[in-house]
């Protein structure tokens, strides 16, 4: 992004690290991949923040406001250690981080076991390869980005609903600076920002978060947007798909309405029995 933004808009870039809660391995509550970053921000220590979409909660602090997101990379869930999910042997131990891959998972194919996965793509694929688990699922997009995508097969939309925002990373500013948002105009993408829309919405509608098992995916095919999601417990044992298309030109629009049709199949009662 900073190579972007000295290409396009010809400014002087720094680039701030931030650790954050989560990179320090806190699983405290749904900001904890941002809140440092959004902190910085605020006091003005930085002019823009890059997150990985996927882990900006719903509603963001007031006085900041999403202004852009550059071409996304593929959103599809990935197979590290099988050719697919239906050659996987009965009782393969599978390893997960992610309860929105937990359930769907689990839906599919109950008899499989379901490990806890942690830590980064590295760390994660060294545990596949020491035996702790026969297969593992991670986002395409991060193997990616650092250039394991040979070790991986991409799993369908139609099987594993990925995570909002997955695969597209999200520009973050204040509110006000119109300086700042003008420069990630430059360099955002139409698409992605239309497909970020309609899958954000889904989730604010929804009251949805990251301890959350939903999924939510929006692909434009021409001048249409399919959105499709799932609604599920940790277990799969309750679950509830869909999927809408509408014009691309009202992504929060079509985003409200898929969640309305949600709740009305019964969504609302299965993320409520998540909160007792």
């Amino acid at each position: 992004m900073a190579d972007a933004l000295k290409r396009e808009c010809a400014l002087e870039v720094e680039v701030v690290a931030i650790k954050t809660a989560g990179d320090r391995g806190e699983r405290s509550d749904k900001s904890r991949f941002v809140k440092e970053i959004e902190n910085a921000l605020l006091e003005s220590d930085v002019d823009l923040a890059v997150h990985s979409a996927k882990d900006v909660p719903g509603e963001l602090p007031e006085g900041l406001a999403l202004v852009g997101a550059p071409v996304a990379e593929n959103a599809h869930d990935a197979l590290v250690g099988a050719r697919s999910l239906e050659q996987l042997p009965a009782g393969a131990r599978v390893g997960t981080g992610s309860l929105r891959r937990r359930s769907q998972l689990l839906a599919m194919r109950p008899d499989l076991r379901l490990g806890e996965l942690r830590g980064n793509v590295d760390t994660r694929l060294e545990k596949l390869a020491s035996g702790e688990h026969d297969a593992i699922v991670l986002a395409l997009a991060g193997l990616r980005r650092l250039g394991r995508e040979r070790e991986a097969v991409a799993i369908d939309t139609d099987a594993l609903v990925p995570a909002p925002g997955q695969g597209v990373l999200a520009l973050e500013a204040r509110s006000g600076d119109q300086w700042v948002a003008d420069a990630a105009a430059r360099i955002s993408d139409r698409a992605a920002r239309t497909r970020l829309e309609a899958e954000r919405e889904v989730v604010a509608a929804l009251d949805a978060s990251c301890h959350t098992p939903v999924g939510v995916h929006a692909r434009l095919e021409g001048e249409s947007l399919v959105l499709q999601a799932y609604v599920g417990l940790p277990d799969g044992s309750e679950w509830i798909r869909d999927e809408l298309a509408a014009n691309s030109s009202s992504p929060s629009r079509l985003g409200k309405k898929l969640a309305e049709r949600l709740i009305a199949a019964g969504a609302g009662e299965i993320l409520n029995k998540l909160k007792l």
